[in-house]
Parts: C-alpha cells; sequence; structure tokens
C-alpha cells in the first residue's frame, strides 16, 4: 500500500534545477511541486527539456545546480537504483525491455522473489505478475518472452513493472501512445487508484484530451526554462499550446481541399490466416485515405502485408495497375510505394548511424559511384530533405539516436520521401511527438497529396483521422467493417465501427 501524504506540502518539489550538456543548456532554473493524491501533466515540445527532468528524478542524470526535496529533505540520486529504493517509477516514452526474458522476469527485475535458499522463486514471480494484470485488467502470457510484444502490449508490462515496485511518485512518459481507447480508459482507471493511495504522478503527453482527463495542475516548458504552473481547470487547450510554443499555431490540420485522380494503389482480397481477411480497398493520387480502429485490429498487419514486409495468404496490391509480389518490400520500393513504421526506433532506424547515412539508406544504390558512396552525395541530399521538413539537429554526421524523438520521426519521413514514392503508407506517423512537430507532419502530408502522392494512414488518435482523411476505413477484428467519407466521419460514427456497435449502421 503506498504512504499517505495528504498534507499540503509537495511529495516531491524541483527547485530551480539547471543540467547543460557541454555548450546547450538543455534545462535552466526550473521549479514546481509534485504533489501526493494529484496528477501533474509536464507539457513543451520535443526539446522543451521534459525528458531532462526526467532522467533527473530517474537519477540518471544529475542536476548541475538547484535541489530535488523528496519529503521536505534535499535528495542527490546518484543512481537510478537510488532513485528507486526512494520510491520513483518510470515509465519511458520507448519500452526498455528484456527481449529474451519472460514477461513475468521482466516484471520483477531487480527485486526477484527468492525462497529459503535464496534461489529465485519462481511461482512468486508467476503469481506477482498475475497479480498485477489482474489489477491492470489486461491479458497476457507472462510466460512469453518479451521479444515481439505489440507497443501496447510493452508498455502494459513496463506500466506493471512501475505498479509492482510499489512506487510513491510514477512519472509516465508518453505511456498513452499505442494504447487503445479500453487500454487508456483502464490505465486511468489504475492511475485514479494510485492517487487515492496517495502517489504522485507526473504525466507526460502529447494527447490534451488525456491531460484535461487525468491531471489536476500542469508545468510548461519551453526551450528548458519554466513558463507557467497552474491548475488544469484554469488553462484552455489554446493557452496551453501557446505557452508551450511562444507563438499562436497555426491550424493543427492543415487539410488542404484536392481532387483525386486516378486509382494509384489496389489492395483486393488480401488475408492472412488469423489476422486480417478480405481486406479491399483503393487510394487515388492526392487521397489520404486512413485506417481506424482499435490497437489490435489488424491495421498495422495489413499495411505491412500491403507493402511485402509480412506474408499474405491470398489477395493482390497492384500500383499503376502493375500487380506486386506479394512478400517483398524491394520491389514494392521499385514500384514507387514507402512505408514509414510505427516502431521508428527498432524498424524505421539504425540509432547508431548518422542521421544522413539513415536518410540516404533506401538510395544507397542511386547513389553510390562504382559501387562506393562519397560524403559528399549523401550530404546534399540529407540536407535537402532535413531542411524541408525542419529538422533540428547539430551535424548530419550526428547518430541518429541523438536526436528527440519528433526529429527522429522527420528523419525516418526523409529517409522515405528522398525516395519520390507514388505511395506512401505513413503508421501512427504522429505518436509520440510534440504538436508543434504534429502540425509540421501534417502540413508536409497535405502537400505531398496536393503534389498528388497517394497517401494511406494508419492513426489511433481520432482527431488526427478526422482531421487528415479524405476517406476513412475502419478495421475491426482483421476486417474492413466500414467506409465513411470525410464529410460524415465523426468520432462517434468511428467509434461505434470500431467496437461493433449498431449505431455504426
Amino acid at each position: 500500500m503506498m504512504r499517505q501524504n495528504p498534507g499540503p506540502a509537495p511529495l516531491l518539489e524541483v527547485r530551480d534545477v539547471s543540467k547543460s550538456f557541454g555548450a546547450v543548456a538543455a534545462v535552466a532554473g526550473v521549479s514546481f511541486p509534485l504533489y501526493a493524491g494529484e496528477a501533474h501533466a509536464l507539457v513543451g515540445e520535443n526539446g522543451a527539456g521534459k525528458s531532462t527532468i526526467v532522467k533527473m528524478l530517474a537519477g540518471v542524470h544529475r542536476p548541475d545546480t538547484g535541489t530535488l526535496v523528496l519529503d521536505g529533505a534535499p535528495v542527490d540520486f546518484g543512481s537510478p537504483a537510488e532513485a528507486r529504493a526512494a520510491g520513483i517509477a518510470v515509465i519511458y516514452q520507448e519500452p526498455t525491455l528484456f527481449p529474451d526474458l519472460s514477461v513475468a522476469e521482466n516484471i520483477v527485475m531487480g527485486r526477484h522473489p527468492r525462497g529459503r535458499l535464496g534461489m529465485i522463486d519462481r511461482a512468486a514471480v508467476r503469481a506477482e505478475a498475475e497479480g498485477l494484470f489482474s489489477r491492470l485488467g489486461v491479458r497476457i502470457d507472462i510466460e512469453r518472452p518479451a521479444r515481439g510484444l505489440s507497443i501496447a502490449d510493452q508498455q502494459i508490462v513496463e506500466i506493471a513493472k512501475a505498479l509492482g515496485a510499489d512506487a510513491r511518485l510514477l512519472i509516465m512518459d508518453e505511456p498513452t501512445a499505442a494504447l487503445s481507447l479500453v487500454e487508456v480508459e483502464r490505465l486511468f482507471t489504475v492511475a485514479g487508484t494510485l492517487r487515492e493511495e496517495g502517489a504522485a504522478i507526473m504525466f507526460i503527453s502529447h494527447r490534451f484530451e488525456e491531460i484535461t482527463a487525468l491531471c489536476q495542475r500542469v508545468t510548461v516548458m519551453r526551450d528548458g526554462r519554466h513558463v507557467s504552473t497552474d491548475p488544469i481547470d484554469d488553462l484552455t487547450v489554446e493557452e496551453m499550446v501557446r505557452r508551450m510554443v511562444g507563438r499562436d499555431l497555426d491550424a493543427l490540420f492543415p487539410k488542404q481541399e484536392v481532387e483525386p485522380g486516378a486509382v494509384v494503389l489496389e489492395v483486393e482480397g488480401l488475408a492472412r490466416q488469423g489476422v486480417f481477411r478480405d481486406i479491399s480497398f483503393s487510394v487515388r493520387a492526392g487521397e489520404i485515405v486512413a485506417l481506424a480502429g482499435l490497437v489490435g485490429s489488424g491495421r498495422s498487419e495489413v499495411v505491412q502485408a500491403v507493402f511485402g514486409v509480412d506474408e499474405r495468404d491470398a489477395g493482390s496490391v497492384r500500383l499503376n495497375g502493375k500487380r506486386l509480389r506479394a512478400g517483398s518490400p524491394k520491389a514494392a520500393m521499385a514500384a514507387g510505394m514507402a512505408l514509414v513504421p510505427e516502431d521508428r526506433r527498432q524498424q524505421g532506424l539504425l540509432m547508431d548511424l548518422s542521421i544522413e547515412r539513415n536518410v540516404n539508406l533506401p538510395r544507397s544504390g542511386a547513389l553510390a559511384r562504382l559501387g562506393f558512396l562519397f560524403g559528399g552525395g549523401e550530404r546534399r541530399e540529407a540536407r535537402r530533405w532535413t531542411e524541408r521538413l525542419r529538422t533540428r539537429y547539430g551535424r548530419l554526421t550526428d547518430a541518429v539516436g541523438t536526436l528527440s524523438g519528433g526529429n527522429q520521426q522527420k528523419v525516418v519521413l526523409a529517409k522515405w520521401l528522398a525516395t519520390d514514392p507514388r505511395v506512401l503508407i505513413v503508421d501512427e506517423p504522429t505518436r509520440g511527438i510534440d504538436v508543434g512537430t504534429k502540425a509540421e507532419v501534417h502540413r508536409l502530408m497535405s502537400a505531398l497529396a496536393a503534389e498528388g502522392v497517394a497517401v494511406l494512414m494508419v492513426s489511433s488518435e481520432l482527431p488526427e483521422v478526422l482531421g487528415m482523411a479524405d476517406r476513412v476505413l475502419v478495421v475491426r477484428e482483421g476486417r474492413i467493417v466500414a467506409e465513411i467519407p470525410r464529410a460524415e466521419a465523426t468520432e462517434d460514427s468511428v467509434m461505434f465501427a470500431a467496437m461493433g456497435q449498431e449505431a455504426a449502421a
């Protein structure tokens, strides 16, 4: 049971902390309180300093100046283990599981229950994991390896791991980015229970509807500095956005009206046993078509089969009337198709390679001369596309892993746009990126459609689906169950269809 701390003093206070890396000031003089029994949102664009604050609280970094105060006493965490021992748990945006260990072993990592002879008590490990998942209201095979789990399931395991540590301060860094509506509701129910037990929650999200639903207080950061801390009821979403970006933001969904052209992509009768079946649709030049539905409905698996990453048991894919060979991404790329995957770290980028090398990977053959790649050509192409996407970086030779999440997403987009695709498939194009970068990505998608590119988008964010799509194809249990034109698409119509309600008719 979490310790009660109902008094007015903060459970933890960030006091005038600063942190620099070389000449770059990541955080400068930031202060805010975190109260027991309260959920506190920390918001700002990518690069605002949120991740640095999280890492200082987690014991990864020490502040250069300033103090962290826990229960009224200054603390100096020299390691993540010290922070965890003090009752601070972090659920990071990107999962940090051990892929070859079981789900249950991941949950108890670092605190294995042991029997009388000092051996790991396997039964106790299983019992704890099963109890935590029961508390979360989800079913996951606790004996299976973490490798191969979906992003949604990895996040659930991370949440269970944090809850198992009985944290007094739970820091949630984009925990819902890949969760379904039902899973988000379950998570928020658990968060409410933890607050009632006296826990403090720091919640980082780019989804304003989640912030207003869960949090009682919000701190805004911009360019490493504290802008404001206010009760959530005192701020509108528009005011939060203005404080985050320091200006009035253009429309988040800058959709250009485009008259669709000829059919570019045709999918007919696509099927994969146990995953999806009878998938048929088309996308025209200049059209943005969204695949909507709950996580696990089969949307991502469909687009991966269309691109050839996954095998299919039946059906055909045609691009400009030419049938593509099944299971061959190379054939899809050669025909003019590009896929921006959901998991940018595992599937979209080689994190240790440079920005310029990542951008040019799909075109390395075209850029090579006599079988060799020359830096000048790579650099020119990389600079052209990173500048078009307004990517922030130090040098093009820097490892792509050094960039913020939003800028990594821009590099993935640059990598595929450099191939001059006729069909662009984007799977969760704005997952885990800030509101300013979302607007840039949406503006780019709209501009590409205006240039005649056929865009197929998978998104779990209903505002994004409704704001950007010309047509919405709703997927449920591996089948397309509704096709809704833009003029008729509403949150209710899409969700009724996704959940199989009669009102969808």
